[in-house]
């Protein structure tokens, strides 16, 4: 019976040292940071490095913590720009537990923290959207139109400049925020803008105008071509002319000096057959002559006589 009770003391010992043990060790990973706290308020330093530590068994409590970077996901919000157009957005950050001991205090859990983000990041972005017009939440940068150089002009006179732009705007909302949750233990390591979109009843009147924007700068493309062409046309036209006109007067040149030449050469012929009859005739009249008398024979000629001609020429 004593021997039933030494044993049953013992174990009874044994558990009580594995409670104990198990109540006052505990495990620091390197992904975690611990809190200690008794009766519900904070002990010590916050403990940030890894390895096997000790506390006091059952009066104290080790409160874990992420020490790797979280994720915050806003809900997508309604929200009004400078020019009152309504648009969603959808916004996402990371950030991180700096101080253990004042995030236990100020918001006891990571569920804390969370609730805490939506109301700071949720209120600073809409103040930022609702202090800057579409363009500059939606744009980084005036960027420039990757064409031709009139497309170009006419495609940038479609955009709105902007001078502040979305990373801008990104950046004000991630350091106001951050002075926000400084007394909270927790810094916000990023900030964008997941998603912005327009909703759905201003949509379709945003599309139209899109639409009549594209229209508008066709229409200007084609009546600037329209006049390119009447102007090319016109040079065509012109030129057409004046090669026909250049032609038409260095034909008549050509022409003229044919006629000129011809009429010389018809001159010249004329020149040559003139003496040739003359001679002929004068050969034939004398061959007559010497045919016709001798020393004896008398003639009588008047003075309209061709033999007389010649005689009167030799004398």
């Amino acid at each position: 019976m004593r021997k039933q009770n030494k044993i049953t003391l013992i174990l009874v010992i044994a558990i009580a040292l594995i409670i104990v043990l198990t109540q006052s060790i505990y495990v620091v990973n390197e992904t975690q940071q611990v809190v200690i706290t008794q009766f519900g308020r904070p002990v010590g330093e916050a403990i940030t490095n890894p390895g096997l530590k000790v506390k006091t068994p059952f009066i104290q409590k080790a409160n874990y913590f992420e020490k790797r970077y979280m994720e915050w996901d806003g809900d997508p919000n309604q929200i009004p720009t400078k020019e009152k157009k309504f648009i969603f957005v959808d916004c996402y950050a990371r950030w991180h537990i700096t101080d253990p001991l004042q995030f236990y205090k100020r918001l006891t859990n990571e569920r804390g923290a969370q609730s805490r983000l939506d109301d700071i990041l949720d209120g600073e972005t809409r103040d930022q959207v609702a202090s800057h017009s579409l363009e500059e939440v939606v744009r980084n940068t005036n960027r420039q139109a990757d064409t031709t150089a009139r497309m170009s002009e006419l495609i940038e006179d479609s955009l709105a400049q902007i001078r502040v732009g979305r990373k801008k705007i990104q950046n004000t909302i991630q350091i106001t925020a951050n002075k926000e949750t400084q007394d909270l233990g927790i810094e916000i390591l990023d900030f964008r803008f997941k998603r912005i979109n327009y909703v759905q009843d201003v949509r379709e009147r945003v599309y139209d105008r899109m639409k009549s924007e594209r229209i508008r700068i066709a229409d200007k493309f084609r009546s600037e071509g329209e006049g390119e062409a009447s102007r090319i046309n016109g040079e065509k036209e012109r030129e057409l002319n004046q090669i026909q006109s250049e032609a038409y007067r260095e034909a008549e040149t050509i022409k003229g000096e044919a006629d000129a030449e011809a009429a010389r050469i018809y001159a010249g012929a004329y020149d040559r057959s003139a003496s040739s009859r003359e001679l002929y005739s004068f050969i034939k009249s004398m061959e007559t002559f010497e045919n016709t008398f001798d020393s004896t024979t008398t003639i009588i000629l008047s003075t309209d006589s061709e033999l007389y001609k010649y005689l009167q020429r030799m004398e």
